[in-house]
């Protein structure tokens, strides 16, 4: 399996607001990575996919660096949801990008303040 890591720096405007936007990226989203660095506490931010605005990862109040690994939910070919037999939950996949770049949203990070997020694609 070959991983490519894309890094994003973002560094908030006065009213502790920014969009930055990773390079193109192809393939499986594996995991996003959050260094806090020195945003304010309780930090928002909102990660899609450009082209098609599909959400990543979207927090609020965020305190500490911390690690997701976002994953959607997997259907069959009638359309329906793949569940577990057991629980019933949701059987989940790694999140497909094709040649799209990876928008990060920041609000209430702090005046002029930064943070980088690393994304793992597969």
């Amino acid at each position: 399996m070959y991983v490519e890591r894309h890094t994003v720096a973002v560094t908030t405007d006065a009213a502790g607001a920014a969009t930055a936007y990773s390079q193109v990226v192809t393939g499986g989203l594996s995991q996003i990575r959050y260094v806090k660095g020195d945003f304010t506490d309780g930090v928002d931010f909102t990660i899609t996919a450009e082209a098609t605005g599909e959400t990543l990862w979207a927090e609020l109040n965020v305190n500490a660096s911390k690690t997701v690994a976002p994953r959607q939910p997997t259907h069959g070919t009638d359309g329906v949801a793949a569940l577990y037999a057991a629980a019933g939950e949701a059987v989940r996949a790694p999140i497909a990008l094709a040649r799209d770049r990876i928008k990060v949203v920041i609000a209430a990070g702090g005046d002029t303040k930064s943070g980088t997020f690393h994304f793992l694609v597969e």
